[in-house]
């Protein structure tokens, strides 16, 4: 039998094997006999490697199933470390303690090393180093004018422009960053020296969430005066 013959009889075996999937059911002593070859270590019976095949993929699931889980508490810490911060941002009795709590939060919660909060507008009795005003108007924030527009965060790391506006003297210390524009009342950041801390396309429901709630929280005094 020539060579081409063996190679097309081979992928006819293949083939109608594929077809019968349930074939070795029959014959289970040709399970047995079959030998499976291995990039590396010997050869191995087809049970054997059937049974190797298995445990590796019984290892990816529980690799899978530990990651699932790991990511299920921080989303619950997340939860509830937002939960906490809607009551505490509605306890607030002006907006100086407003906004300080909603930086000491996002310290706490985001694992960064830099929180920066720009308002468009001056808040009485409140000057911290983590804090700029800038007028909405103003050219300093070109640079975010598609952010402000869209009303959508931005995680990873930023423009230069961006950089340079939200950090300042600091910015080479920031390699990563999540970015939260807030219409009507500025700009949220927090900013990692790790470059994957924060990514494009991950999730920001909960920062989202916490923006929200800021701004509800705010608009109560625009309401009073």
């Amino acid at each position: 039998m020539s060579e081409t013959t063996e190679k097309l009889g081979a992928h006819e075996v293949a083939t109608w094997l594929r077809r019968h999937p349930s074939f070795l059911q029959q014959f289970p002593d040709l399970a047995l006999t079959l030998v499976v070859p291995r990039e590396d270590g010997p050869a191995a019976s087809l049970a054997s490697y059937q049974l190797e095949v298995l445990r590796d993929k019984n290892r990816e699931l529980s690799k899978r199933l530990r990651d699932l889980f790991a990511i299920s508490q921080e989303n619950e810490r997340l939860a509830v470390r937002t939960h906490q911060l809607t009551l505490a941002l509605m306890r607030q009795s002006d907006p100086a303690s407003t906004v300080r709590a909603l930086a000491a939060t996002l310290a706490e919660d985001f694992n960064g090393d830099l929180v920066r909060i720009v308002l468009f507008a001056p808040v009485p009795g409140l000057e911290e180093d983590w804090l700029q005003v800038v007028a909405s108007d103003d050219r300093l924030l070109q640079p975010f004018t598609d952010c402000l527009k869209d009303e959508e965060p931005l995680c990873g790391r930023l423009h230069p422009d961006k950089q340079s506006l939200l950090y300042g003297p600091r910015v080479d210390e920031v390699h990563s960053s999540a970015l939260l524009p807030l219409a009507g009342i500025g700009l949220v950041a927090v900013g990692s020296g790790d470059a994957n801390r924060f990514y494009p396309g991950m999730g920001t429901l909960f920062l989202r969430m916490m923006g929200e709630a800021f701004a509800t929280a705010m608009r109560r005094f625009d309401t009073a005066t």
